[in-house]
């Protein structure tokens, strides 16, 4: 049975350099890559090909009227897609200018296929008919390589029909597998109720390492929130980011030790942005300070310390990551912020209390982590690491080498890049960090070059676990 310590001072890990991982490629690789290689590629050309055969007709009217409609539609749709999604504040980083080209050409497609269809001849329309899904799946892609999201056909085919987790096991198994000393951890699905939030949330799960099994009872062992980025499913990180080889192989290292993981849903829906905060979309905050430290204590024995509990973010769970560890120092001491923004945002300020907090500004001010820091003063004990993104950097004026993630596959975030940073995570992690030190938050800033991509996520993660075991009171094996 593993021994709970208190947690060191925290000494900054030794970061490894961009790519932790020799076999990184091959972590996210199993199976056909939606990121790269011939298989999206053949999708867009395709569906290029199948929209020139669908336009190329004869007739003047076609030319004068009904093409140019075609492209007019095109056009309106992209514009409408850019504005929505400016509107809502639903992205971070600026998409790519191909991902709205695959937008408007979808559009196209569509009026391609309506106002062509009189009068042409069968093999035409379906031609134009086929042009449509294979627009549309070119969009899909170049959406999922814009954010990495999910690496292979495999892992997507997967998410999508709800196939098991690696180990998925059901709560109702766990009494018989006590005592069997498990090689592997065992995940499980698990439904918290919502009576301290009131927050509608899906189904979350639970990552219980071989060590729970020992013993007739289970060890009090530390905790590990695991958040997930704006648009998520409780169960991305461990689909779309796959850190279980990585946890898996540090455990068997690690003689089975290691702290429970619980991938928590921070928003209730796929689309619902919440920033982890209290709001017109939820009560995301309690939820995860009252329902869930609550359930896994009660249900799975886990430690009741704060120095034993840690929360893990990224992206917009990377800014949840630090207010939680400002706002409850009570329920958690250890933060990870990977590519977080300065606190919560959905647009910038204004905006941003208007959609998250109705207009309260009080309410963002309670939710700022800068605020929150200066007015709560000194902390005790807390710690953090921040693991923050700087643009892919390209050959300069003289020729000199510099690393370009959009084309060496070796380097964390092979997904797809704009080479800008949302203008919310530019220099975040420096600006709490600084705060954090003035009050007492012992904290580290490490930078990768690379994309906002589940690629980059789980690497950092992978490159923090030990020290986040260690923080949280666990012992590791020697290097």
């Amino acid at each position: 049975m593993p021994v709970l310590a208190a947690p060191p001072t925290p000494a900054p890990p030794q970061f490894p350099p961009a790519n932790p991982n020799p076999n990184y490629q091959n972590t996210f690789h199993h199976g056909i890559s939606l990121l790269h290689g011939w298989l999206p590629t053949t999708v867009e050309i395709l569906a290029v090909m199948f929209l020139v055969v669908a336009v190329a007709r004869g007739t003047r009217r076609w030319w004068q009227i009904q093409l140019p409609v075609c492209v007019l539609v095109g056009f309106i749709a992209t514009a409408a897609a850019r504005w929505y999604v400016a509107d809502r504040g639903l992205a971070s980083d600026p998409a790519p200018a191909l991902l709205w080209g695959c937008v408007g050409g979808t559009a196209a497609a569509v009026a391609v296929a309506i106002l062509g269809w009189p009068g042409t001849r069968r093999w035409r329309r379906a031609v134009a008919i086929l042009a449509i899904p294979l627009a549309l799946s070119s969009t899909s892609l170049v959406l999922n390589q814009w954010v990495g999201y999910y690496p292979t056909a495999q892992s997507a085919w997967s998410a999508l029909t709800a196939g098991p987790l690696p180990n998925q096991t059901e709560q109702s198994a766990l009494p018989a597998l006590r005592g069997t000393n498990p090689t592997a951890g065992r995940i499980v699905p698990i439904r918290i109720p919502d009576t301290g939030s009131g927050f509608p949330h899906r189904a979350e799960y639970v990552y219980l390492p071989p060590a729970w099994f020992t013993g007739p009872t289970p060890p009090a062992l530390p905790v590990v929130m695991m958040i997930g980025g704006e648009f998520n499913t409780p169960a991305d990180w461990i689909r779309s980011g796959q850190i279980m080889p990585a946890v898996d192989k540090f455990t068997t290292a690690n003689g089975g030790s290691a702290p429970i993981m619980v991938f928590v849903d921070s928003s209730g829906s796929f689309n619902n942005d919440t920033e982890c905060v209290n709001g017109p979309r939820g009560n995301a905050a309690d939820h995860l300070t009252r329902d869930v430290p609550h359930y896994v204590e009660s249900t799975f024995g886990a430690s009741t310390n704060p120095a034993h509990w840690a929360a893990v973010g990224w992206s917009m769970g990377g800014t949840c990551a630090v207010d939680l560890a400002v706002m409850h120092p009570e329920l958690l001491r250890t933060f990870v912020d990977i590519a977080g923004d300065l606190g919560p945002a959905s647009g910038n300020k204004d905006q941003s209390i208007a959609r998250l907090f109705g207009g309260d500004a009080e309410q963002w001010a309670a939710f700022d982590p800068l605020t929150v820091m200066t007015k709560h003063g000194s902390y005790t004990g807390t710690a953090g690491l921040f693991d923050d993104l700087t643009p892919p950097q390209r050959p300069g004026p003289g020729g000199t080498h510099r690393t370009d993630p959009t084309s060496d596959d070796d380097v964390v975030g092979i997904g797809g890049h704009d080479g800008v940073l949302d203008t919310g995570e530019v220099g975040a992690a420096e600006q709490l960090c600084d705060r954090g030190r003035q009050v007492g938050i012992d904290c580290t800033v490490h930078t990768t070059q690379g994309g906002h991509t589940w690629q980059f996520a789980s690497a950092a993660f992978t490159s923090a676990l030990p020290w986040i075991v260690t923080r949280t009171g666990l012992p590791i094996p020697a290097a």
